[in-house]
């Protein structure tokens, strides 16, 4: 996953799965996700900025 922010938008770059997973619950299919939260080299307020994404679609 890749992080930036330009012009006071934050952009995220996450590979997506080609073929979708199901969620813990089997309700979702997983797109893409970070698979908890990942602290960044984006820095806002001199902090690092962390993410946690989760990108699915319905059964």
């Amino acid at each position: 996953m890749k992080a930036k922010i330009e012009n006071d938008i934050l952009y995220i770059e996450i590979e997506i799965n080609k073929n979708p997973v199901p969620s813990a619950s089997g309700k979702t299919l997983v797109v893409a996700s970070t698979r908890g939260n990942i602290i960044t080299d984006v820095m806002v307020d001199g902090k690092a900025l962390t993410v946690g994404l989760n990108a699915y679609i319905k059964r």
